[in-house]
């Protein structure tokens, strides 16, 4: 008998101690880096007084007012998330967060004045986007239906091509994929176009969009990138050029706080949602956002993935030194990387990391997956109201996002088709398994696609 017992307390003990150890680790790491982001705001005051002659407010004093010319903007509620201000530090709950203004006269802070900071890399295609001034929209790739599969004949001329498959244009039916934190439409180019069916590929116009702020989409310093400046921006670039009067949403990650968004607000013209690991916290909450920074970048130091979630959503001047070594110099290690890897063309997730801007990445990470919590739910009354079919799928060994916030939405929702995949992660929920990935994503549009538009 204690020859059967004894593995078993000795396993609780090593997971116990385990615990103890990671959770000292944890309130000494992250005791040092509040020290460390308060001695940062300063030095990111004066830096930024010397090189811009002016000193953006930050979110580190929670009575703070950021100005746009000469209007002064109280941060709500209503769009901006009370994470932005509400980050636990033990310097600020002392009062080492209420830093005097280093100068007597208080500037007006003009966030349009300068497309990008002096922390910001400047090279030709990270501002390539500020040709197009106010017109400018999201980088979108498109992947048309194939003509040459419509034609009965290899002989028919290119305009013959055409007219064929114009007659046959109110077949096509078009999908949308949204990318996730810190990503691109790489993501999707590089693991559906390859993988899809020859018959999909006939019948369907497909979607990739760089979200505002990220790859080589637009990544304006006077935003704050909100769920209303994400929306607006993909109808801007995709809805309205493109008169979509009916779609599918793919989405994964913090895409999926995106695409709820988005179908919510066109659930007459959605006809499925596929969510990949969503970020679900429930409205119920009495602060969703704050619970969504607690529970989605816990401050632990294992595992390495949370810890590096932690790190940029709890210390906003601190992730501005990442950006500023990795964002601001993407060229110079990118050529470190071919140099050492004797590649030339390097994976698109190592590409993704560095195509963003601290400003973009800051207030998306709060504003959408942060302060989007409390819409989520209402955001899924609308959908289930409309007989949109929903499907979420996530990985047993997923450390982004919890493996309760897909139980939980089916909880909500009982109507929503739920897959857990077993040893899948974050990413490799689809990157390790692109065929049966597709496959799937195939057989729900086909379930749904032959729905009368609800417009």
């Amino acid at each position: 008998m204690l020859a059967r017992i004894y593995p078993l307390l000795s396993g609780k003990w090593v997971s116990r101690i385990s615990e103890i150890l990671i959770s000292i680790a944890s309130a000494i790491t992250f005791f040092f880096l509040d020290i460390m982001d308060v001695i940062m705001c300063v030095f990111f005051r004066v830096l930024d007084e010397i090189f811009e002659g002016e000193s953006p407010s930050c979110y580190c004093n929670e009575r703070e007012i950021i100005q746009e010319g000469n209007k002064q903007n109280f941060l709500g509620e209503s769009e901006l998330s009370r994470s932005l201000h509400g980050r636990r530090n033990v310097f600020r709950e002392m009062g080492f967060f209420k830093i005097p203004r280093l100068w007597s006269q208080e500037k007006s802070v003009n966030l349009g004045k300068r497309k990008n900071r002096w922390s910001d890399c400047g090279c030709e295609s990270c501002l390539s986007w500020m040709n197009n001034g106010n017109n400018s929209r999201l980088h979108v790739v498109v992947k048309e239906p194939q003509i040459d599969s419509l034609l009965p004949c290899k002989s028919f001329s290119w305009l013959t091509a055409r007219l064929e498959y114009n007659s046959k244009e109110t077949e096509v039916q078009n999908v949308i994929f949204i990318h996730g934190f810190i990503s691109s439409s790489s993501l999707w180019k590089e693991t559906v176009f390859p993988n899809l069916s020859e018959d999909v590929q006939q019948k369907y116009k497909l979607f990739l969009v760089d979200l505002l702020g990220f790859g080589r989409s637009p990544k304006p310093r006077d935003c704050f990138y909100t769920l209303k400046d994400h929306l607006e921006m993909i109808e801007k670039s995709v809805i309205l050029p493109f008169q979509l009067k009916s779609f599918h949403l793919v989405a994964h990650s913090m895409g999926c706080i995106i695409a709820l968004a988005l179908a919510a607000k066109y659930s007459k013209s959605v006809k499925s949602i596929t969510l990949i690991a969503p970020p679900y916290i429930s409205s119920s909450e009495v602060d969703p956002s704050s619970e969504a920074l607690k529970r989605l970048a816990t401050r632990k130091v294992w595992p390495p993935l949370l810890f590096g979630s932690a790190f940029m959503s709890w210390y906003e001047h601190l992730g501005r030194c990442i950006c500023f070594l990795a964002c601001r110099n993407h060229k110079t290690w990118e050529w470190i990387l071919k140099l050492l890897t004797r590649r030339r063309d390097l994976h698109f997730g190592i590409m993704d990391l560095t195509r963003h801007t601290h400003h973009s990445a800051w207030h998306t990470m709060h504003n959408v997956i942060c302060g989007g919590a409390k819409f989520m739910d209402k955001y899924m009354e609308t959908l289930m109201g409309a007989g949109v079919k929903i499907r979420v799928v996530q990985g047993t060994r997923d450390q982004v996002v919890p493996l309760e916030c897909s139980y939980n939405m089916k909880m909500k929702n009982p109507e929503i088709e739920l897959e857990i995949l077993p040893n899948a992660g974050h990413n490799t929920v689809f990157l390790d398994r692109k065929m049966d990935f597709c496959r799937n994503l195939e057989r729900l549009w086909e379930s749904t696609g032959n729905i009368q538009d609800k417009s």
